[in-house]
């Protein structure tokens, strides 16, 4: 292998290494409310939200828009849209997990300050006790 191959090969070895998130989804007595919607969505809806959940777990905080972005308080929106519907997942990152704490969508460009109170909500619990609402099942 050449120099400057093997210069780019240890980069991308290395931000692979540095950027591998897992993916939590948060849970209470209630279930898992965003992987409870996201089973519900219609199909195609549902495969570009398992994209982008992947493109998260390979990224972190690398991923940017139109497929991430940041709203407020250490919430972030994962994007994607069908038709005239945006539909967004909202996470916070956790050492090195990304907890998805709520979900919502929407046919217009921002966030409902609900959604993003929620969340924040839901991040409080979280950060009290990981272990009682962190769900791991993988997605279908």
């Amino acid at each position: 292998m050449a120099a400057g191959a093997w210069r780019n090969y240890r980069k991308s070895a290395i931000l692979i290494l540095v950027s591998a998130i897992h993916v939590v989804f948060y849970a209470d007595a209630d279930g898992t409310p965003a992987l409870e919607w996201l089973s519900k969505l219609p199909d195609r809806a549902y495969a570009k939200g398992l994209v982008r959940i992947e493109r998260l777990s390979e990224l972190g905080h690398e991923l940017r828009r139109p497929e991430a972005d940041t709203l407020r308080n250490g919430i972030y929106e994962l994007r994607w849209r069908l038709g005239h519907v945006n539909y967004r997942l909202l996470y916070f990152f956790h050492g090195r997990a990304a907890v998805v704490l709520a979900q919502g969508l929407t046919k217009e460009d921002q966030v409902p300050s609900r959604d993003i109170d929620l969340a924040i909500a839901r991040r409080g619990a979280y950060l009290k006790d990981p272990e009682k609402h962190s769900h791991y099942e993988g997605l279908k």
